[in-house]
Order: C-alpha cells, then sequence, then structure tokens
C-alpha cells in the first residue's frame, strides 16, 4: 500500500477501536506503533473489568474479522490481544484531561502474552482466566516462562459462552448474562453502601447498623437458594436486603421510604433497569413492619428480615434492639419491652418454607425464655 494510504487506513482503525474501548469505560493508555495499550478498573478499582475488557476484545476480534470481507487480501489487518488482571501503579498525567501512565509487573505480563499471541487470537493469563471463565468460552493454549516467576499458564478466548450471548453466536450479551454480571457487580455495590452505612449511621442505631444489613443480605440469598428463585430474582432480593436500611441515614422514621430514594438514586449507576428498580423498591416496602407480603420475593425478604427471631442469639439481638428504640424515646421499660415481644413473636410466622424449617422450631423456644424474663 501507499505509505499515506497506510498510516490512514491504521488511523480508521484505531478510531473504531477507541470507540469500542470508551463503550466498556476501558481507560486508553497510550500508542505505540500499531500498539494500544488499554487498562480497566482505573481510577476506581471495581471487580467487573476484567469481563469488560473482555467484551471489548471479543468486540475487537470481530470488527477486524469483518474488515476481512470488505477489503482485498493485502489489506486485511490482523489483531493480537493479551490480557492480565492483577495491581498497577497509576501516575495521573496532564492538566486539562486527566491521563493515566501505569507501570508494575502487570502491565510487563499483558506485554508478554501479547507477544505468544497468534494472528486473530484474544490470550488471557490465569489470573483472568479465573475472573472471567464462567461467562467467556475459554481454551489452554499453554504456559509461558516468566522470570522469577516461573511458568505462567495462559489460556485462549474464543468468545462469549453461547448460553450467555444473542443468538449463541459468541459475540453479544444476552439477558443471562446480565444477570451473572450484575451478580458479580453486586460486590462492588455492597462494598459502596456498606461503606455509606459505616460512615453515616448515627452511632445510636445498636441494631439498625452494617451487621443488620450484611445478616439480611445473607438471609436473602439463603433463603432465595432454598425457595429455587433464578438468577435475576435473586439479584433483585440480594439488592433490596442491601439497600432496605440505608434510609436510617436520612431519618429513623420512614427509613424504608428513605431506602427506596436513595435506591432509585443508586441503581442506574450500576445498569440496573428501571423495572427491576420498581421491583427492588417495592421489596425495600415489603420489609414494613408488621410484614404483610403479597408475592414470593416479598416472603423472602420479610422472613430475611425477623430471621433473628428464630435464632440462639435472639435475646442479645433483641436487647441492642430495646437500646435504641429506648434512646429514640419509642418505649417504656425492658419489662414492657419483653411483654411487647412477647405479643410480637407469638403471632408472627415465617412466610416461607425455607424459614420455618431453619427458624420456626427455635423460634418456639425463644418464647419460652422471654415468657421467663417477664416480670
Amino acid at each position: 500500500m501507499d505509505s499515506q494510504a497506510l498510516v490512514d487506513n491504521l488511523d480508521e482503525i484505531f478510531l473504531q477501536l477507541e470507540t469500542i474501548i470508551n463503550k466498556y469505560e476501558i481507560k486508553s493508555i497510550k500508542s505505540i506503533g500499531d500498539t494500544i495499550m488499554c487498562v480497566g478498573g482505573i481510577p476506581k478499582k471495581n471487580i467487573t473489568n476484567p469481563v469488560e475488557v473482555l467484551l471489548a476484545a471479543v468486540e475487537m476480534q470481530y470488527y477486524i474479522k469483518q474488515l476481512h470481507k470488505s477489503h482485498d487480501e493485502e489489506k486485511i489487518w490482523r489483531l493480537k490481544i493479551g490480557i492480565h488482571t492483577g495491581p498497577v501503579v497509576a501516575t495521573e498525567t496532564g492538566r486539562k484531561k486527566v491521563n493515566y501512565e501505569i507501570k508494575g509487573d502487570t502491565v510487563n505480563l499483558a506485554a508478554r502474552i501479547k507477544s505468544f499471541c497468534e494472528d486473530g487470537q484474544i490470550l488471557v493469563s490465569g489470573n483472568t482466566y479465573e475472573l472471567v471463565k464462567d461467562l467467556f468460552n475459554c481454551e489452554y493454549f499453554g504456559k509461558m516462562p516468566v522470570k522469577y516467576k516461573g511458568d505462567i499458564e495462559m489460556y485462549a478466548v474464543r468468545g462469549i459462552k453461547a448460553e450467555f450471548s444473542l443468538q449463541n453466536k459468541g459475540l453479544i450479551p444476552n439477558k443471562k448474562f446480565s444477570i451473572r454480571y450484575g451478580l458479580i457487580q453486586f460486590m462492588d455495590l455492597q462494598e459502596l453502601i456498606l461503606d455509606k452505612l459505616e460512615k453515616e449511621l448515627s452511632e445510636n442505631l445498636y441494631y439498625h447498623n452494617v451487621k443488620h444489613t450484611v445478616d439480611v443480605v445473607t438471609q436473602s440469598e439463603l433463603i432465595g437458594l432454598g425457595e429455587g428463585v433464578p438468577d435475576e430474582e435473586l439479584l433483585l432480593l440480594k439488592t433490596a436486603a442491601l439497600f432496605h436500611d440505608t434510609g436510617h441515614t436520612i431519618g429513623y422514621d420512614n427509613h424504608e421510604y428513605n431506602s427506596t430514594l436513595i435506591a432509585k438514586e443508586v441503581l442506574p449507576n450500576y445498569y440496573y433497569t428501571q423495572s427491576q428498580i420498581k421491583i427492588i423498591c417495592e421489596l425495600i416496602m415489603a420489609t414494613k413492619l408488621p410484614p404483610v407480603p403479597t408475592n414470593n420475593l416479598e416472603k423472602i425478604i420479610a422472613d430475611a428480615d425477623l430471621d433473628y427471631l428464630g435464632r440462639s442469639d435472639m435475646i442479645p439481638v433483641s436487647n441492642t434492639l430495646y437500646k435504641e428504640l429506648k434512646e429514640q424515646k419509642k418505649v417504656g421499660t425492658l419489662n414492657d419491652w419483653n411483654k411487647m415481644q412477647m405479643r410480637f413473636i407469638s403471632s408472627h410466622q415465617y412466610f416461607t418454607n425455607t424459614a420455618r424449617k431453619l427458624r420456626e422450631v427455635n423460634k418456639q423456644k425463644q418464647i419460652e425464655r422471654i415468657k421467663n424474663l417477664i416480670i
């Protein structure tokens, strides 16, 4: 090719590759000749960036392969992609536009892996493979010797797994992929919300604290699995459980409603759809006492929220709630509280078979223990 035409053609390709990179919120660090260096997970680390980088890689390879069909043989470009996951040292550069310089073993290993690639191939390290193998079709490629580190295993990525792609073609993620992605991303969301609760909850919330939120998330998942709910419903359950007491950062009363406001503000940033957010808000409101669930998911979260009633630590947990309500001037003496608890627990019922099997027998024992405490 004419040298100027060659460079123009490469520029056109780079522009399209950069568009794909930006689509997945990956940072393009710099271009060196015909090589682009990119990184996921900066400036803010996240657990999903290996998946996002792989999605971008699959789309890039598809774009290059489409060029094969529209150009003469001598004009075909081929793309090699090497990916490694690990820590980097990132330094901000630039004044008007923030850029980054990155360095470290992770960068060097990614470059080494790329050098092992064949034309049209995506190679990932064993580190990356462990983080993406559930969603992507990966085949063992071989080992790469690395000084001071021994042999690094490498895997060739063929595309998205058929069950997670549209028309089983391995190119475009389908709804099942999005749900699995959401379950992975939940870890980042959970870290954000628990950190918010840690910083913003009042110190006199002895019961409605971070521990309670973690308990409800855990029990929502446990009961949900026991009830056989599908992945998407499990994600919505866990998300509602995570947010159900965030309203306490605004005020004590009507905290369920305030929690829905926070959910509506935060969740669009994590790719939840409006219909999913609507269900999550309904689940949050289903934790309002006394519980009156209208569907299976509401029954699960209601049971998870009051799981402690059937646990061996029911009395000490109950005492933290008493202490909290006492400071809010919502309850009288401890004896009054025990009587109130007795009435509440005696009339309470678990709604799901899973919760009944796990907690009902022990709940009856707690009723007897509270009876002995009443004067």
